[in-house]
This record gives C-alpha cells, structure tokens and sequence, in this order.
C-alpha cells in the first residue's frame, strides 16, 4: 500500500568523513519499508558531489544518491539543516523520509517535521506491514520494558528515526533498483535566517575500546558472583580474539570500566557473534545488543530472558561451562 509520495528517502550523517554504521542500519530500514511498500529508495547526504564518499554509497544501489552542497552546510546548524531537508523533500515528494536517530537528528528532525505539519516518530526499532499493507512502526517505551505500534495517517511525508542496533545493514537488498544516479542539490540558504552561530564540534571523552566495531564480544553479567571471576570469562574472549564487555551491574560495581557498558545507558552493538556469560537479559541489556548476528546465552536459570533472543543457549555453571569451552578453542587452534 502505497502513499502519494515516489519513495522512500533516508538522510544519511557523515562525519569525519565517513557514513557511520547508524546511517547504513537507517538505509537498511529504508529498504525494509520500500518492500512493504513497493517503492524505490532514494538517499541524500551531505556532501559536494565530487567527494568520494559517494563511491561507497553507490555499492548499495539506492535509485538515487542526492548531494546537498552549500557553504552555509559546512558546519552544522538546525537552522541550515533544517531549510536544506525541507527544501529536498519538496523536491522529491517522498512517502516517507527515515533518519537515523543520532544526537543531531533530535536537534532539528522534530522542526522539520513541524514544517510539513507532521511529527517525528522517533527511536523505531521495528517495521511490519499491518494487515491492509501499511507500515507499522514499533517504538520501545519507559526504557524498554513496552513495546508500542504506531502508524501514520495524513495526506504529508510520514518522518521517522530508527534506533541504533535494531536494523542489520548485512540485510540491506542487495538488487536495488536499476541504475543508480548521483544527483547534485544545491539548496538556497540565507544565511541571515540562521539564527545559531557553530562552535567547535562536541568531542566525547575518548573510549580505549570501540565495542561496537569488535565482530565478536564476549559478556559477562551478575553471575560471575565476584571481580575475581572476570579472569575465567576474559580468558574464553582472548582465547576467540574477541573484546571483553558487560552487563550494568558489572560496571556499576567498578569491576570493568563503563566503556565496556552494553545496553541502554551503554554502547549499542551488533556483532557478528555476542556470547552472554551470567547475564539474565533485562529489556535494558537487550536493547543495547539484540542486533547481534548470533547469540549465544550461557546461564543456569533456564527461564531467563536472555534465552528468548538466543540462538543458541547452554543451561549450565558459567564456571564449569566456560573454562570447558576456553580448552576447546585452545585446543582447536592448536
């Protein structure tokens, strides 16, 4: 079931240069919502056309690839972002417009809704089709413990944001559709009308570890019991070439420092393997990790939630279970 708009259009983010990951699971919930809908995906992105970054995109085969260039886009304002979006999807007509749900998206997305009369669904986590064909978009509500379906009504674009870790760039469709095409947009901006003067970029405090581009992570919650008994599951992750990280209790003890922190007052991750070592699998955790390619749960308690999103889950004594599978691999690799 189609709107009156063409496509589909997600707005990509860049920085220093590069397309983060947000951006490619935003495009990839792109593709899942033109599938319910049968229409082409369009992408835009901040950019002159002649940046190389374009090179990279188009290996996804969007329909077309619009670069928004203009000096006054240089350095980011909500009132030069907002004016520029506004002024492409005017041009384009989408059905829908998807972001990623990024600190700078809630700064002006809200506003640019406002200015099509609609508002952001904002920190989606699911797209399905309702029975008439409609899409149906599924935000998590008091820190993940509901789930709450939404879906647009309304003649505008429909504007929404997609949670980091809930959409799998590795399934983004891979055929497209047909050619794709770079298109240059240059919007016209007065820089008179943007109110807001930028500063230096905001720079977090630097981390030691980037979980959440390890391929495999190796987590270890409350039922290791003790400090001491980080070692057992830090020998299983170093025996995989794999990062050590955790559950909340964990770091709130100081037993591992809170960059290693998983769920949703910690990193966001989705490798390709995710082993949770005494973790139950409150909505809190689960919320920081359930993109993961494959899980493996590893806890005594049969009932524990984290078994629910497992794909593979072993009923047992961490402290038997994870030293036996430690002289596995060694053994393995010889």
């Amino acid at each position: 079931m189609s709107r009156s708009g063409k496509s589909v259009l997600v707005f990509l983010e860049m920085k220093n240069l590069e397309i983060g990951r947000i951006s490619w699971e935003a495009m990839a919930a792109g593709h899942s919502l033109a599938e319910i809908l049968g229409l082409p995906v369009d992408l835009a992105l901040v950019a002159s056309s002649g940046n190389p970054i374009f090179g990279h995109i188009h290996g996804k085969l969007p329909r077309t690839v619009y670069a928004i260039d203009n000096t006054l886009l240089h350095n980011y304002t909500a009132d030069g972002f907002t004016a520029a979006y506004a002024q492409l999807i005017e041009r384009v007509k989408p059905a829908y417009v998807v972001f990623p749900h990024t600190y700078q998206v809630r700064d002006f997305a809200p506003a640019l809704a406002t200015r099509f009369g609609q508002v952001l669904i904002g920190d989606v986590t699911g797209i399905e089709a309702n029975p008439d064909g409609a899409p149906r978009f599924t935000r998590q509500l008091l820190q993940g413990k509901l789930n709450a379906n939404y879906r647009h009504s309304g003649a505008g674009p429909c504007f929404l944001s997609v949670q980091a870790g809930a959409f799998r760039p590795d399934q983004t469709d891979p055929s497209g559709h047909g050619e794709t095409m770079l298109e240059a947009f240059p919007p016209s901006l007065d820089a008179a009308k943007i109110r807001v003067r930028p500063g230096a970029p905001f720079r977090p405090s630097a981390r030691t570890v980037d979980l959440g581009s390890a391929q495999i992570l190796v987590s270890v919650g409350r039922g290791i019991k003790e400090e001491a008994n980080i070692a057992i599951v830090q020998e299983l992750a170093t025996s995989l070439g794999a990062e050590l990280a955790a559950s909340r209790p964990i770091c709130d003890a100081g037993w591992l420092p809170m960059e290693r922190q998983v769920g949703s007052s910690g990193q966001t991750v989705a490798p390709k393997v995710y082993m949770a070592i005494g973790i139950s699998g409150a909505i809190q955790h689960l919320v920081g990790m359930k993109a993961s390619q494959c899980i493996v749960a590893i806890n005594k308690d049969e009932n524990a939630p984290i078994f629910e999103v497992a794909d593979y889950g072993i009923v047992g004594d961490l402290f038997e279970v994870v030293p036996a599978l430690t002289a596995a691999i060694r053994k393995a690799k010889g």
